[in-house]
């Protein structure tokens, strides 16, 4: 037991040590490199399904070392947990020891003053006893501690006297901020959520958008969000209640096209406010980098797109319209692309196997500004962000395109191994502009209606971000103020002269910045003597 506990404690020694406390934030930050090169699936599942299928072996022996998920993974996780415990050991014992500095009283004086960076041997005219008196008033706001000659190493009358303790307790207040910092922060990860969802906003080149697309958005279930991550002690039944309406979106750009701000103008309502009248929510600009904060959530306005609206009109006259929305390309001039999938009407193919060959697929460009080029000038392009003459360059696939499957497929590109199969067959390729329509073999119209601009809202929640901004705050202003602060110390020993008179010996040592101490020990001196300042200043 006394070997397992001697080990013990060596372990625990290392491990709160400043030097490992180094080395765990160098290899964290080491760590954390794959987590910027590779694509995350908490951002990103659709570009980490890219990478398995493009990389093969590779790919797959990253993923069992969890490198598509670095900051959720086992071995990070450790790393981070084990860098808190080495910080949090670090800094209770600092911080123990600065509070006792702040408690400590003045030492007493050296032997020899003589040796100390500043010193001064003077003679002055009037008796020991007055002498001490002006020493008690001149130090009057220090921390003065007396000695008498029994008790000073010199065997003489003495004071030590010692100021800047506030900056002991600055220090303290530091790395008790630091401490609560990490303490919050930490806290935070395990009770926060972030959920992120794509809202089609009512503005746009379409006159009104289809009937399956929604411009509303209401934070009542995690399963309400296109992609949803929360702490591990959080189990998605904490959400806020409230229900945003999405009017618009407005993008303000640069001849470049270089956006300069994005805004969209939403109304809201929270709690038993939702079942009102629409019409009586509560109006909100949303802007980049201003969010709308709630009952402690906070919604934040982040990125945008366009979604198509297409209409295929079947042979009996049936429609289906779909407004849906496509992937930007290009970021400056948002070329886009997507894909939309379309289900015959139940009732033109009683058989389910003949309906099945019959559903229809769109995949292609969009261009919110259409720019042709190309020898036969058919080769789509953008030319500038805005909608200015929206067109699109699509590809019309028949045939079972997947939607009875069950199995989930990206909304952005049809499954190329239904294509390769031969279970999609591409029957047109046509390029369109808004109105414009294209009649298919079977005499099935498929019509370009336009397209609406749709928005990225962030729902956030962390309810310890206030303490985690206190903490932050008083560890800035407390290191700063720590900084300003000097600590020094003054001694003073007196002893009758030989010719009559006090012998004053006074020593100085500054603990901190020695910075301008000289200039204040000087002052320090001339009062003790009663000599004239030179309007020199004490600090």
């Amino acid at each position: 037991m006394k070997h397992a506990a001697r080990y013990l404690r060596r372990a625990w020694n290392w491990l709160t040590s400043m030097r490992t406390a180094l080395v765990l934030l160098f290899l964290l930050a080491v760590a954390a490199i794959p987590g910027a090169l590779l694509p995350q699936r908490n951002l990103s599942l659709a570009n980490v399904e890219e990478y398995l299928a493009e990389n093969g072996r590779l790919a797959q022996f990253y993923d069992r070392l969890q490198l598509f998920d670095v900051f959720s993974s086992t071995w990070f996780t450790a790393i981070y947990v084990l860098l808190m415990i080495s910080l949090v050991g670090c800094i209770i014992p600092r911080s123990w020891e600065h509070y006792k500095a702040m408690r400590t009283p003045p030492v007493r004086p050296p032997k020899r003053l003589e040796r100390m960076p500043h010193h001064s041997s003077d003679v002055d005219a009037r008796e020991m006893a007055e002498v001490e008196s002006v020493v008690r008033e001149r130090f009057s706001r220090w921390r003065v501690a007396e000695y008498t000659p029994q008790e000073d190493r010199a065997g003489k009358s003495a004071f030590s006297a010692e100021r800047g303790y506030a900056h002991e307790f600055f220090n303290l207040v530091f790395h008790l901020s630091l401490v609560a910092l990490l303490v919050t922060v930490g806290l935070g990860r395990l009770v926060y959520y972030e959920g992120h969802v794509i809202v089609v906003t009512e503005s746009g080149s379409n006159d009104s958008l289809a009937l399956n697309q929604s411009t509303e958005f209401c934070n009542t279930s995690p399963a309400n969000f296109d992609s949803f991550r929360a702490g591990p002690l959080f189990d998605g039944t904490g959400l806020n209640p409230f229900c945003f309406h999405a009017h618009d979106f407005t993008a303000d750009y640069l001849p470049s096209g270089q956006a300069e701000m994005f805004s969209s103008n939403i109304s809201y309502a929270e709690g038993e406010d939702i079942t009102k009248d629409p019409a009586t929510w509560e109006d909100y600009e949303l802007k980049v980098n201003h969010p709308l904060r709630m009952s402690g959530d906070r919604l934040y306005l982040q990125g945008h797109g366009f979604a198509p609206t297409f209409t295929v009109t079947w042979p009996n006259g049936e429609q289906r319209t779909q407004t849906l929305q496509w992937r930007p390309d290009d970021p400056t001039f948002f070329l886009s692309s997507g894909a939309m999938r379309f289900d015959p009407p139940a009732g033109m193919y009683p058989d389910l196997y003949e309906r099945r060959q019959n559903q229809l697929a769109i995949q292609g460009l969009f261009a919110p500004t259409a720019q042709w080029s190309g020898e036969n000038g058919e080769l789509l392009t953008s030319s500038f962000p805005t909608m200015r003459d929206p067109a699109v360059a699509i590809d019309v696939y028949r045939g079972d395109n997947g939607l009875d499957t069950g199995v989930g497929q990206n909304i952005f590109t049809l499954d190329p191994t239904l294509i390769h199969a031969g279970q999609l067959q591409k029957i047109d390729r046509v390029n369109l502009t808004q109105g414009q329509s294209v009649t298919l073999d079977d005499g099935t119209v498929v019509t370009f209606e336009g397209a609406n601009e749709y928005a990225n809202y962030v729902v956030a929640s962390d309810p310890t971000e206030v303490w985690v901004l206190v903490s932050a705050v008083t560890m800035l202003g407390s290191l700063v103020a720590s900084l300003m602060v000097k600590r020094r110390r003054v001694w003073v020993r007196l002893s009758p002269a030989s010719g009559g008179g006090t012998l004053v010996e006074m020593a100085g040592l500054a603990r901190t910045d020695r910075a301008g101490w000289g200039a204040e020990f000087e002052v320090l001196r001339r009062r003790v003597l009663g000599l004239p300042e030179d309007d020199e200043e004490e600090e």
